[in-house]
């Protein structure tokens, strides 16, 4: 009898080289993910890895005044790329040698090959295109890491993007839009709020702490996988208001209930006329 699948274990050998990890979006959560990501580095550094991690910052988006509320900006950082301010920042204090890349992604070329693209986008629209892009057969992404948020709530998922020719099927991670796919359903984009104007307003629409919360999720789980070789969990559901959070396991059952909800929700969003799906960000 074949043996129950509760845990992932990645096929990759990432003891003879550094681990490349690539963030697309530097607000709130990358912003944040970026800013522990050196931590995760020296961990990997003390345990022994001789190389440790290598970092890019993806974001053609610019510091405005509302940024500096709840990113990691100054008013003296106005009107320039956050991705680049970020790297920085980062490598004159960790002496680091990471690449910053200031533009959007709208391509496979946008984005270098990575053992981990994790997305931080606001917009479904977006997710839809990094969807598209780590499911390129020309590309190497072995890990795909989507995060999104409301006011008080969010999700993260990691999932090994689906290509032609895999050998792993079975026991495949799926990806955030396998089992969600409104969160790429990108005329729903419409119905969303337009971004704050006001530091008071950006204040107001969300939860101080959400961003962080959800980031460092993000960064225990990878720190796990890296120290352990192995994760029970491949992502979870955070609520502020309540104070829970909810793991998504690995688990065979639980993707196929998910995924017979997802079918359901894509013939819902297929019947639906556009830009009156729920918000889902």
């Amino acid at each position: 009898m074949p043996q129950k699948l509760t845990e992932h274990l990645p096929l990759a050998n990432w003891r003879n080289r550094r681990i490349v990890i690539t963030i697309v979006g530097c607000g709130g959560t990358g912003s944040q993910i970026a800013t522990g990501l050196p931590y995760l580095h020296q961990a990997l550094l003390a345990s022994g890895h001789p190389y440790g991690l290598r970092g890019f910052l993806v974001d053609g988006d610019r510091i405005t005044e509302t940024n500096c509320v709840r990113q990691p900006f100054s008013r003296s950082e106005i009107g320039l790329y956050k991705a680049v301010v970020l790297i920085n920042r980062l490598n004159m204090f960790w002496g680091l040698d990471w690449e910053a890349v200031p533009h959007f992604v709208r391509c496979g070329r946008d984005v270098p090959d990575s053992d981990f693209l994790i997305s931080c986008v606001d917009t479904r629209a977006a997710r839809a295109v990094i969807a598209r892009v780590v499911s390129l057969k020309s590309r190497r992404f072995q890990y795909w890491l989507d995060t999104g948020n409301l006011a008080d709530r969010g999700q993260f998922v990691l999932g090994q993007p689906l290509r032609k020719g895999r050998k792993d099927r079975a026991k495949r991670l799926p990806c955030a839009h396998e089992l969600f796919p409104s969160i790429v359903h990108a005329p729903a984009d419409r119905r969303d709020r337009l971004p704050a104007c006001s530091a008071a307003e950006a204040i107001q629409r969300q939860e101080p702490y959400i961003n962080s919360t959800i980031a460092n999720h993000v960064l225990a789980l990878l720190a796990r996988l890296f120290r352990y070789g192995r994760i029970a969990y491949h992502g979870g559901f955070v609520n502020l208001a309540t104070g829970r959070v909810t793991p998504l396991p690995v688990d065979p059952a639980t993707w196929l209930r998910l995924r017979a909800q997802a079918e359901k929700e894509r013939a819902y969003l297929s019947r639906r006329p556009q830009g009156a799906a729920p918000a889902s960000e």
